[in-house]
């Protein structure tokens, strides 16, 4: 069941990128990663966390948004939705999970140099 959902989520990205879905906003700065202690915690939208996941924690943005991450160093680029949110006196732009992480190649050194671009949003505030 997990997977379909993750190759629905995939395509419903896709297909809106093909009907010319604008980037909405783009932020820069430093990732990082999810503790495994986090597992089976419940995040601030209320969803239980799991590292497996394709999700991340934000200052700012709505939960829901889906966000385009790149790792500025290698070119990984993945899809994440924001579920979570951070305090706003961290000095990193977003905390994604273990799973992102290794899709993004930087679980070794820990922190990453990204760029955050909103893809989708389902909030009034971001959208134009």
């Amino acid at each position: 069941m997990i997977k379909n959902n993750f190759w629905y989520f995939y395509l419903l990205i896709i297909s809106g990128l093909a009907c010319g879905f604008i980037i909405i906003e783009l932020e820069k700065g430093t990732a990082s990663y999810y503790a495994n202690s986090f597992n089976g915690r419940r995040t601030s939208s209320g969803e239980t966390f799991s590292n497996d996941s394709l999700t991340a924690a934000h200052k700012s943005l709505p939960f829901g948004t889906i966000v385009k991450v790149t790792n500025l160093k290698n070119d990984s680029i993945i899809l994440l939705r924001i579920n979570d949110r951070m305090r706003q006196s961290n000095r990193r732009v977003i905390d994604v999970t273990l799973n992102a992480a290794k899709k993004l190649n930087f679980v070794r050194e820990g922190l990453a140099a990204v760029t955050i671009e909103v893809i989708a949003s389902n909030s009034p505030k971001i959208k134009k």
